[in-house]
């Protein structure tokens, strides 16, 4: 075995000296179509992003396989994430995450955690805003904390994606911050919940921007703060003249609430460094084109972008966060 193995690096070396390269082990890529899980009805925020990315990849043909976009969002989700967990060892199944990664098992106790997966990169963290109808009176985010505040308890209807889920948990907070008491519609998803504000079937929302901007272009709503640290930065009017960089903080109008929701992306157990980094520089050649700065910009999505053992830290950090948050919401599952 030492005598076989000698003579075959002494042959690299021969080829080596004699300006011959030697045959390098090839990358890995696929050699299937990939699926592309959406753990989320269609229409929302994870949706449409999954289905932009899915359009960029063929239009600047960045795969040789085709990526294929599937929805799979029963039990909150659960059943993507399922699937993905059950489908160790293979590479051409990806999924695209938004919170309900760490809610789902925590309210349902379906046997998974994002531990059970391989994390492959952040693309985007997505704000949330608080939205009203723009024929309600509501100018400020006082003038609504008034009238939720002066209305009978429940009868402010506030529309969401999901139960227990991130727009549960901000509802909550602002039920904390106000004192108020909301009854919480539960919608499939984020476009679903706009029509219905749209609508006048629910009184308020906290959906993300890009689930929304098209009914605020249209004068149908009105954003009256946001649920982060700071201000977005993007400057582009929207409507009547105003952008996302002018909407005020949630915190600084008295709701004392952040929350930003991960867009990021896993694969199945197992998956090696190699298809790992494949479908890392994907992604990076994605948020390159200038299609994917035009999504970032029209969602006004905070664009940080993670990937290895910062991203998996980042992770971890939230899914303790989450359990706190759905603890005191009162949202755990028996056994959380």
């Amino acid at each position: 075995m030492k005598r076989s193995a000698y003579l075959a690096f002494g042959t690299i070396a021969a080829l080596c000296a004699s300006g011959i390269a030697a045959p390098a082990t090839a990358a890995w890529e696929p050699v299937r179509p990939v699926e592309f899980i959406i753990p989320a009805g269609t229409g929302g925020g994870a949706d449409q992003m999954a289905r932009t990315i899915q359009g960029i990849v063929t239009k600047h043909n960045l795969m040789k396989q085709p990526l294929v976009v599937i929805n799979k969002s029963g039990g909150a989700g659960g059943e993507g994430f399922l699937d993905v967990k059950g489908s160790g060892g293979n590479p051409h199944k990806i999924i695209i995450t938004l919170s309900n990664l760490f809610t789902t098992p925590l309210a349902t106790g379906i046997p998974f955690s994002w531990k059970d997966l391989t994390p492959v990169a952040m693309l985007a963290l997505d704000e949330f805003v608080l939205w009203v109808n723009a024929d309600k009176p509501y100018k400020t985010v006082k003038d609504y904390v008034d009238a939720v505040k002066a209305a009978p308890a429940g009868s402010i209807k506030m529309g969401g994606t999901g139960s227990k889920q991130e727009d549960q948990i901000i509802t909550v907070a602002v039920e904390k911050a106000t004192g108020a008491r909301f009854t919480y519609i539960p919608y499939k998803g984020g476009g679903e919940v706009a029509v219905q504000l749209v609508g006048n079937h629910v009184d308020s929302t906290v959906n993300n921007p890009i689930e929304a901007v098209a009914q605020w272009r249209g004068g149908k709503l009105r954003p009256l703060c946001v649920f982060d640290a700071q201000r977005m930065a993007y400057d582009e009017p929207i409507a009547d003249g105003k952008a996302w960089k002018d909407i005020p903080t949630c915190k600084s109008e008295g709701l004392d609430m952040e929350y930003l929701m991960l867009r990021g992306i896993f694969m199945s157990p197992r998956a090696t460094k190699d298809q790992v980094e494949y479908y890392v520089e994907l992604f990076k050649k994605v948020r390159a084109t200038p299609e994917w700065q035009e999504f970032m910009k029209s969602g006004a999505f905070n664009t940080t972008f993670l990937t290895g053992a910062d991203y998996a830290k980042w992770v971890e950090v939230e899914d303790k966060r989450h359990q706190v948050l759905m603890k005191d919401a009162g949202f755990l599952a028996p056994g959380n």
